[in-house]
């Protein structure tokens, strides 16, 4: 018996509906006649999942005891001894019970699979191991339930259950996926939109690429050759040149044309791993083509055209992009070029385009092999060995016979000798002088420049041949070993620097210190101007005390850009090694730009929080001078009026309304005070950590009795705010809400902890905000559609979201499951969440949260703030 097929649902969520689709699946297959059975399904409490459950053929549950439960899980034993052709098993990532035959059922499956049952399974894409960190950032859960990604990978057939987050939400919020009770806890933390879009994103790009493994698969297994232009991948032709940054480019356009286009840099090297392109411009290319979304790939092949046809075909590439030769004339009379090769042998399935561009038949102008140096002492003992070792063999030969050949022998290993140490110049000096003592002492006729026997004269030929032959080869090995090395060297240098890009590195006069030590320098500085005509400055050095005032006062300087450059002294670098300090000059004026861009945004941060705060309490204020001031004028303007006999009570009850309007007024001028010392820099928000139920309570003293519904656990952690402006900006939030609740029904204030933030949401029944109304509800000036011109100018909001931003939080709407809209205030937790909603540890109060009185809380009885909806 053969295996079973395995085949998987995968889903972005929970609800999305693979169950649903699986048992659909199922109810399929018995009507054809399969024998299928439910091996273990978890319908929920979904009615519509329990509705599709009936008609099928249910295995018995295993029941387990643990922890003094009764749990239930798949019986395998009762499912192989049922021997059915397809089997249900729901939620592959499950851990089973302790006790269980297997912890994990993806375990129960793979033993169903192998006893020749076809399974049929469910997984969502955050249980897939490889995924368990990406998750986590996303949604700020770590899945503790995961299935290797080889198990799914296996599997012989996957299909996507999806659905859009605003439909998975509708779904949530009917209560069709979770109990009531659940719906907005979920809805507000793992269910959230942002969430739900990148977990959806996951799940379709692993699908595509199972999608494209299965492709190469097929083609590989069936030998299709043939390009199938599923989709359009362009394969560009790199020679490291400066023309492919052009052929990049043009590409990239190609690509974008097409849904789904796809662009693949390739560079051919030669198979003894040397070559002639620059390192540096194949680095910016690779970097390019990465900034463009596509892929850079290196492949060895002796045969360009051939190699590039081969990769282009592999991948299933539909066109080719090449730049026109850069040969020039009379270079053509060794071949048509990898171009012409290439457009000759694509076939009709491939396009090829030649782009021009502006190095065209300008040359390569690619540096030879023959500039690795072998070193002046080298080629010295090899000049000597070319020279006096010749002279020294002769002499010794003269009193032994050993014969021609194994005279011609002995020489040819003096020249191999010169070879090795000192180049091919001094072995075939070498050879030369070795053929000259052969023919002048040991052939005949000695002691002459002639030769008598003719073959002697062949014997010469062949060891002046053989002499320059291996000398030339020997060269080239010294010096190919020679520049492996140096380019290993620099392969590493080049490393580090990568590295720390990407580590974030920052530190200016480390990476100069890295420059003095790699070049042996005696100090090293980077010098920059602000323009050709002012003095050079040091922006960082290293090494000896005598700064540099110029480059020219350098040993080495290496310009980056036109004002600035880097400056080392104490000795000559050679040519060969600019290359390199190119790369740690460019590296530094990065380093340095963006040390400078972290200390100005580092000066800016305070400014922009401090102009934040500013802005809101300059709109609070003069939003609330408004009705203290109308009240004022109108009670006063009463009483003096002498054409109504105001009685005793009604002169009370006005000259209480002045000294209410008078009160507000002075603590309006408190802030105003506050303003002016934010003006000038003298106040900034006191954050402290603060109980949450030190401040909500305080916050809905403006708003009516049983207006409002607090649930705020005592177990959250403390939120690091300044009490004044959290109190102000809840009572803001409050007051907008139970503005536009309807009568009898409480505005909820709930608090939950997530990750290392503190979420407040205030939920009305209200008649909710559109969509695209959202974020204006924000700004100031805008009301409701239909809210009174009494109602308020529309600053209420604003002024909350400006006191949120300024303590580091977040303000933003969303709509009530069953009708409605929900603000969310984020804060930043003071310290650790409590673990296992325990009682808070005392290191969570942070030193000097004593809860005083706030230097900039205005009090929310003495200037209560008038929010409105605001929707323009």
């Amino acid at each position: 018996m053969g295996r079973g097929k395995l085949r998987i649902y995968l889903g972005a969520a929970p609800g999305v509906g693979k169950t649903y689709a699986m048992l659909s699946e199922a109810h399929r297959r018995v009507e054809r006649g399969t024998d299928c059975v439910v091996a273990f399904v978890e319908h929920h409490d979904r009615p519509r999942t329990e509705v599709m459950l009936h008609g099928l053929e249910q295995v018995a549950r295993r029941e387990l005891e643990h922890r003094g439960s009764v749990l239930t899980e798949m019986d395998v034993d009762a499912v192989l001894r049922r021997a059915p052709a397809v089997a249900l098993v729901d939620e592959l990532a499950h851990t089973n019970v302790p006790g269980s035959r297997n912890a994990k059922r993806w375990q129960d499956v793979e033993e169903l699979l192998a006893a020749g049952i076809d399974v049929i399974s469910t997984v969502n894409i955050q249980h897939l191991e490889s995924l368990g960190d990406v998750v986590e950032s996303i949604t700020g859960v770590r899945q503790r339930e995961t299935v290797p990604d080889e198990v799914v990978r296996r599997a012989d057939q996957i299909e996507l259950v999806d659905m859009s987050p605003e439909a998975l939400r509708r779904r949530m919020a009917h209560g069709n996926i979770y109990k009531p009770d659940r719906v907005d806890a979920a809805l507000s933390n793992y269910f959230r939109p942002g969430n739900l879009t990148a977990l959806r994103e996951l799940a379709l790009l692993w699908v595509a690429d199972r999608v494209d493994e299965y492709l190469q698969r097929y083609r590989s297994e069936h030998r299709v050759s043939k390009i199938w232009g599923s989709r359009e991948r362009i394969v560009v032709g790199l020679t490291g040149g400066p023309e492919g940054r052009t052929l990049i480019r043009r590409a990239a356009r190609l690509a974008e044309k097409g849904a789904g286009g796809e662009v693949m840099a390739v560079y051919i090297s030669r198979s003894d791993g040397l070559t002639a392109a620059s390192p540096k411009e194949l680095a910016l290319q690779r970097t390019l083509v990465e900034d463009l979304g596509g892929t850079f790939h290196h492949v060895v092949g002796d045969d360009i055209p051939a190699a590039l046809l081969d990769f282009a075909r592999g991948v299933n590439a539909t066109q080719i992009v090449l730049g026109s030769s850069r040969r020039k004339t009379w270079q053509y009379v060794f071949g048509p070029g990898v171009g012409a090769t290439v457009a000759r042998e694509s076939g009709p399935d491939l396009d090829v385009h030649i782009v021009t561009h502006g190095q065209v038949a300008k040359g390569r102008g690619l540096r030879g092999a023959r500039g690795a140096r072998l070193g002046r002492v080298r080629i010295a003992w090899g000049w000597v060995m070319a020279l006096a070792g010749p002279v020294v063999l002769a002499l010794l030969l003269n009193g032994v016979d050993l014969g021609l050949a194994n005279d011609m022998l002995l020489f040819l290993a003096l020249t191999v000798a010169a070879a090795l140490l000192g180049g091919l110049l001094p072995a075939l000096a070498s050879a030369a002088l070795g053929s000259f003592l052969l023919n002048y002492y040991y052939t005949p006729p000695l002691h002459r420049l002639t030769i008598a026997d003719p073959k002697n004269i062949v014997a010469i030929a062949i060891f002046v041949s053989v002499a320059v032959s291996v000398a030339s080869v020997v060269d080239l090995a010294a010096r190919r070993t020679h520049q492996a090395a140096r380019l290993r060297a620099e392969a590493e240098i080049l490393s580090f620097l990568a590295g720390s890009v990407l580590r974030g590195e920052t530190s200016l006069e480390a990476l100069l210190e890295r420059v003095r030590e790699t070049f042996a320098m005696d100090s090293v500085a980077l010098l920059e101007r602000r323009s050709d005509v002012d003095p050079w400055t040091c922006a960082g050095r290293v090494g000896a005390d005598r700064p540099l005032q110029r480059p020219e006062d350098a040993d080495v300087d290496m310009p980056v850009g036109d004002h600035m450059a880097l400056a080392l002294t104490g000795r000559v670098l050679p040519a060969a090694d600019r290359r390199v300090l190119a790369a740690f000059a460019a590296q530094a004026a990065v380093v340095l730009d963006r040390r400078r861009l972290q200390e100005e945004a580092a000066r800016a941060r305070p400014l922009a929080e401090g102009n934040r705060i500013r802005t809101a309490l300059l709109a609070a204020v003069s939003h609330a001078l408004r009705t203290p001031l109308a009240g004022i004028k109108a009670a006063v303007s009463s009483l003096r009026s002498e054409d109504v006999e105001w009685s005793e009570e009604d002169r009370a009850e006005l000259l209480a309304g002045i000294e209410d309007g008078a009160a507000r007024l002075d603590h309006l001028g408190g802030n105003l005070l506050d303003m002016s010392r934010l003006q000038t820099g003298t106040v900034t928000p006191l954050i402290r950590g603060i109980d949450l139920d030190e401040v909500v309570p305080m916050a809905l003293v403006g708003v009516p009795e049983d207006s409002v519904e607090l649930d705020v656990p005592e177990t959250l952690p403390m939120v690091a705010v300044d009490a004044g402006l959290a109190e102000r900006a809840m009572a803001n939030i409050v007051e907008n809400a139970v503005k536009y609740s309807p009568p009898g029904e409480p505005v909820l204030v709930s608090a939950s902890a997530i990750a290392d933030r503190v979420e407040v949401r205030v939920v009305d029944r209200g008649p909710g905000v559109p969509d695209e109304a959202k974020d204006r509800i924000f700004e100031p000036f805008q009301r409701h559609g239909d809210a009174p011109r009494g109602a308020g100018v529309g600053l209420g909001l604003a002024v909350a979201r400006g006191f949120a931003e300024a303590m580091g939080g977040t303000l933003n709407a969303e709509d009530t499951p069953g009708g409605g809209l929900t603000m969310v205030l984020s804060l930043r937790a003071a310290g650790p969440a409590p673990a296992h909603q325990g009682a808070r540890p005392d290191q969570g109060r942070t030193e000097g949260a004593d809860h005083g009185p706030a230097p900039l809380g205005p009090e929310r009885a003495a200037a209560p703030v008038h929010p409105e909806r605001q929707v323009s």
